[in-house]
């Protein structure tokens, strides 16, 4: 018998009381029990996170959470449009109203005083960016009618709207200082307020399709566009007009005339801005990100004076229009830190070559960027792959790529024929991690090598083959221009995970410590003191600080995969039921697995979140996470996906079984995503599974015809595979109770809706014990604070019943009547 539950948005039933019978029958949002509930809305985002430095690193810039926001904010109209969501009211990127920060707080970790920056009336607020001279912070203040533009005093955190006009944040929502640290480059909605284009009262006629020339592969894309309206609308919500904004004066001079602004990038000198627009025609068979676009170089006027970059719309499997595969003649094009115009690489001309070919040389393009308007900065006697500057244009660093070799110089323009060598690696080898240069802003506000003197730095982690013996830890190495000598002036302890935040002086740093046994904490070392920055929270001790077991499991093939196991705070007389959470991943051999566990870090604190399944420990489960790898060849991946799927299965089963640890009569799988797709096969084509738990999956893979996951076989070229793999194909050989969960607008590509509705449908005819819940408003993936909080009550009810205590009394009196 099945069950189907449409969820609605009135009233909260909490699990546990009088009516916790109709639990999983009930259409309105519940709620789990209070030890569940708790656990699942524990206030992580109070703890602080040192992000977003000032420019000249006194400073942090910290971003404040209301925590899981409320499905209110999700009910907002937005529109779906060619795969983006736009807040239609508001001018902006749906996500900056659900997900936006509430205030941000500057936080001084010399002293270790903090300063509110709270925006009167914003609900959300994002887009935070210093000044170049650290002295102001610009942001963006989400209000229920529109977004505007303020400015933050550093100092006093004092906030003031900078102007009165919207911003236009669907797709340009960043903030870009000039370098005088006075002005900003921002996307307004156009001068006029122009209202959309208004919906066809009538329809305009009917969707119109035509196959194009030749094959043309495309992925299943939800909400792509559909009607000339759609377009039109689109183009209504991209068009923007690209304005400097003076912060103290509060002027608002235009560039141009509105566009289609995709991203702006805004030069240091406050002259010249690179700007990326969209191209039409639109498409109706891809998404918004696969459209057509235009990036120039525009005068303060909006006049492009170069076209860098034009990208025609692009199919799936379109390739690379000749002119795109050709390397650009000005690559790596970007401000130079000193902000005297663009740096760029280009091949020394054939007629001017002394040497290699492959000879490049660096070059300086400055205003009014014309034709000759270029000056050679260094020339090099082979190619260049890579390239920085110091914070005054005076030195330069770039690397040269050879055969499984990348090797790092240095150069001093006052010394260009000197060629400093700073390190070698070997590209094949992971373990050869000499280190990268550590950045930091220019004085006009461009990312350059950070340098003390003649020290630069270079940071990396060190990772051991035996992992479970070594753990990675990170090191900082100073390099001397002069002497050309390195020196280690950092290293991570080998007992705890040392996370470099700030190199702040040679003797100087900032990072955050943590233990399996201790939340994250920020500390700053100079020289052999340290001193502690912060005081954070465990908020589940009983979860994170529960008995874990890492145990390598090994197939009857011979493959080997690791299981994580978690145990209930507190001892089982017997084995308790077991829950298992996983993602199967594919592969093509051992080798390729181990190279996964690489980077394992014992000594990582247990960070849970609001959907993690660690927390049914609190109700006596054991929880399982094992790797579950699917082995074959790269062209054929998939051949053996129930094969492996089974096996995995089956073989950790029977070693946790023998250690004791679960009772393999009570066994319950869940997984979200490919890992829903995964757990419909698991209890189709294994026995050992009473209750399944499946999100936002894929049931039918005639449903992703043109490849899915790492499948590139099409449908008609691996027919079988398809079939096999499809749980609906099989839904008769289901055993075990299934809950599916899915979001009514998922929108990642595979997994519509469709797949469960119809999976359920499959279930339901065949008496199978299922149930649905699909969650209005929720994407590929539950937010919204009821959604978590009934997906927790549902899941928690279902493996009581099926796998839990409610089983156990409900198979005890089947007992006895047999009796």
């Amino acid at each position: 018998m099945s069950t189907l539950v449409a969820l609605v948005t009135t009233g909260v039933l909490v699990s546990g009381s009088a009516q916790s019978n109709d639990l999983l029958t009930a259409e309105k949002y519940v709620e789990p029990p209070a030890v569940i509930r708790d656990a699942v809305l524990a206030p992580w985002s109070d703890n602080v996170r040192l992000t977003n430095p000032s420019p000249d690193r006194t400073r942090f810039l910290l971003s404040e959470s209301r925590g899981l926001p409320p499905i209110a904010d999700f009910a907002r109209p937005f529109h779906r449009l060619a795969g983006f969501q736009i807040d239609p009211i508001g001018l902006r990127d749906r996500q900056l109203w659900i997900r936006g920060a509430t205030s941000y707080t500057i936080f001084d970790w010399q002293s270790r005083k903090s300063v509110q920056v709270q925006v009167p009336g914003a609900v959300t607020v994002s887009s935070a960016a210093w000044s170049p001279d650290s002295s102001k912070i610009a942001l963006l203040g989400h209000h229920s009618n529109g977004t505007y533009l303020y400015v933050a005093d550093a100092t006093t955190g004092a906030v003031r709207r900078v102007s009165d006009r919207k911003v236009l944040a669907t797709e340009v929502a960043s903030i870009e200082w000039a370098g005088d640290s006075r002005r900003v480059a921002i996307v307004f909605q156009p001068s006029g307020n122009p209202l959309p284009p208004a919906a066809p009262a009538i329809p305009e006629g009917p969707q119109v399709r035509h196959t194009e020339p030749g094959r043309t592969r495309l992925r299943t894309y939800p909400d792509l566009l559909e009607t000339p309206y759609e377009a039109r609308l689109l183009e209504f919500y991209l068009t923007g007009q690209l304005a400097v904004v003076d912060v103290v004066s509060g002027s608002v001079t235009e560039v141009g005339e509105p566009k289609m602004i995709r991203s702006v990038s805004y030069s240091p000198d406050g002259e010249w801005f690179r700007v990326t627009t969209v191209l039409k025609p639109f498409s109706y068979t891809v998404p918004y990100s696969s459209f057509g676009t235009l990036e120039e170089l525009w005068d303060r006027e909006g006049k492009p004076v170069y076209e860098i970059r034009r990208n025609e719309l692009r199919r799936d499997d379109e390739e690379p229009q000749q002119e795109e595969r050709r390397q650009p003649a000005k690559r790596a094009l970007s401000w130079r830190p000193d902000g005297k115009g663009l740096s760029y690489i280009e091949r020394v001309p054939q007629n001017e070559r002394a040497g290699s070919r492959n000879a490049d040389r660096v070059m300086l393009w400055k205003p009014p960027f014309g034709e000759d308007d270029t000056e050679v900065v260094y020339e090099n006697n082979a190619g260049i792959a890579s390239l920085w500057y110091s914070a005054d244009a005076e030195t330069i660093f770039f690397t040269e790529s050879g055969q499984n070799s990348e090797t790092l110089y240095a150069v001093r323009l006052s010394d260009p024929k000197t060629k400093i060598l700073i390190q070698q690696r070997r590209t094949n080898d992971f373990y050869d991690r000499p280190g990268t240069l550590v950045m930091e802003p220019s004085p006009m506000g461009v990312s350059s090598v950070k340098m003390e003197g003649s020290l630069v730095f270079l940071q990396d982690t060190l990772y051991d083959k035996d992992p479970l013996s070594k753990a990675p830890r990170q090191f900082v190495d100073a390099f001397d221009l002069e002497t050309k000598k390195r020196e280690r002036v950092f290293l991570g302890s080998e007992n705890a995970w040392e996370d470099i935040t700030l190199v702040v002086a040679r003797d100087t740093f900032l990072f955050s410590r943590e233990t399996p046994k201790d939340v994250p904490d920020y500390f700053v070392r100079t020289g052999r003191s340290e001193r502690r920055l912060t005081e954070n929270r465990n908020y589940v001790p009983e979860v994170t600080l529960a008995k874990r077991e890492r145990v390598q499991v090994t197939r009857p093939d011979g493959i080997k995969f690791w299981v994580e196991v978690v145990f209930p705070p507190k001892p089982m007389a017997s084995p308790p039921p077991a829950f298992f959470w996983f993602y199967p991943r594919e592969y093509t051999n051992q080798e390729n697995y181990d190279e996964s566990q690489r980077t394992y870090n014992k000594n990582r604190f247990e960070a849970v979140g609001s959907r993690s399944m660690d927390h049914l420990i609190l109700l006596g489960y054991v929880v399982v996470f094992p790797d579950c790898p699917i082995i074959g060849p790269s062209d054929r991946k998939n051949d053996l996906y129930v094969h492996d799927l089974r096996n995995n299965l089956s073989a950790t089963i029977d070693a946790l079984a023998a250690r004791g640890w679960i009772d393999r009569s009570r066994l319950g799988i869940g997984g979200h995503s490919y890992g829903a797709f995964s757990t419909a096969n698991a209890l189709i084509h294994t026995p050992f599974f009473k209750a399944g738990i499946a999100g936002d999956g894929n049931y039918n893979r005639t449903l992703t015809p043109l490849a899915f996951q790492s499948e590139q076989r099409l449908l008609w070229e691996a027919r079988g595979v398809y079939e096999e793999v499809s749980p609906l194909f099989w839904a008769e050989r289901m055993t075990g109770a299934l809950l599916m969960y899915h979001g009514a607008d998922d929108q990642n590509v595979g997994t519509f809706p469709i797949n469960s509705w119809r999976m359920f449908e499959a279930l339901n005819a065949l008496g199978k014990e299922a149930a649905l819940y699909v969650y209005p408003l929720e994407d590929h993936g539950p937010a919204a604070r009821e959604t978590i909080l009934d997906l927790w009550a549902r899941w928690v009810a279902w493996l009581d019943k099926y796998i839990g205590e409610a089983s156990e009394k409900r198979g005890a009196a089947l007992n006895n009547e047999a009796a």
